[in-house]
């Protein structure tokens, strides 16, 4: 991870202030693109990304010329979680983020000027052999998502989609999700965390979940899948900003983003296979992990579901998300 994730991270911590976070990261003098796209020259856009298997559609489209043939040169720049990239986007060091749509929710609320334009990723419904997964040590007495309550659990970034749906697979397992302690750990850091007796548990993203299992970790809930087996995850976004000055290259984003998850889709072994490129990962981990689904649109029963958990657990204060805005 590159050093402007410290930075990023701090700043989420108050998803509205996008202060100090203009300096860093990319190369470009200011991260702005050169907004030409359509007529024939090349558009620089930068994407904050996750390392996570989430996002190997994107990478899988700059591979395959999805991007390229629409005029767009990609460069992908890791952060922490979607909290993280945010501030980033409405700074404009981004022109485009990957996020968590809580932590969008979340942004929106506090009036952080943000527009989703593309899915990004969904659970695959399978209990138990989710993309997410809450895990613990082999020998911990933890059996299940009740006994969560009273533990402390390691989550990439606080108030986002991890803490909400592990809280509501506490609260199905007949558990209190009000004693859940979260701390915030990077996924890449979480198996060694967990291993080490830092945490009692640990909310998994991959290839994490899979370096952990190796490690002799076990499965005690899979958050997503138990929430809604089609929960839309994430999404591709933008500032306001960008979606009404240049509506021509937020078009073309969208479209090569959409051609990538249905060629990721359809192509699963070539969507393991380009995690090597920014993932630290070894060709057993590759053939071990698990990936989520790739729709090219939300679901929006599922988000209403989760805007509703949100707001049950006090994530958005006072303030309720406005889903049509924001993902429509």
């Amino acid at each position: 991870m590159q050093r402007c994730v410290v930075t990023l991270a701090l700043v989420a911590m108050t998803v509205g202030s996008v202060a100090g976070v203009a300096g860093c990261g990319s190369s470009d003098s200011d991260g702005a693109a050169d907004s030409s796209a359509g007529d024939g020259k090349t558009t620089q856009v930068t994407v904050g990304v996750i390392p996570i298997v989430d996002v190997a559609p994107l990478y899988l489209g700059q591979k395959q010329g999805f991007f390229s043939s629409r005029g767009i040169e990609l460069k992908m720049v890791p952060a922490q979680g979607g909290a993280a990239i945010i501030p980033g986007v409405v700074s404009g060091q981004f022109q485009f983020g990957f996020s968590n749509t809580t932590s969008l929710m979340l942004a929106q609320t506090k009036g952080v000027p943000i527009k989703s334009v593309a899915n990004g990723a969904a659970s695959n419904g399978k209990v138990g052999a989710d993309v997410t997964a809450v895990l613990v040590k082999k020998d911990s007495p933890i059996k299940s998502a009740k006994n969560l309550a009273g533990r402390t659990v390691a989550v990439n970034t606080l108030q986002n989609i991890g803490d909400t749906t592990v809280r509501e697979s506490v609260r199905k397992d007949g558990g209190d999700p009000t004693k859940v302690e979260f701390v915030e750990i990077p996924f890449d850091q979480m198996p060694a965390a967990l291993d080490d007796g830092r945490v009692d548990a640990a909310w998994m993203g991959e290839p994490a979940q899979t370096v952990a299992k190796g490690q002799g970790a076990r499965v005690i809930a899979s958050p997503f899948a138990e929430t809604d087996p089609n929960l839309t995850l994430a999404t591709y976004f933008t500032s306001t900003k960008t979606a009404q000055q240049d509506p021509a290259l937020v078009k073309k984003f969208t479209e090569a983003m959409n051609e990538s998850l249905e060629y990721a889709s359809a192509h699963p072994d070539e969507a393991r296979q380009i995690l090597t490129g920014y993932t630290k990962i070894s060709g057993e981990v590759l053939d071990e992990l698990i990936l989520p689904s790739w729709p090219t649109e939300v679901n929006t029963a599922s988000l209403e579901k989760l805007a509703e958990l949100g707001e049950q657990d006090g994530v958005f204060g006072d303030k309720k998300p406005d889903l049509g805005a924001l993902f429509s």
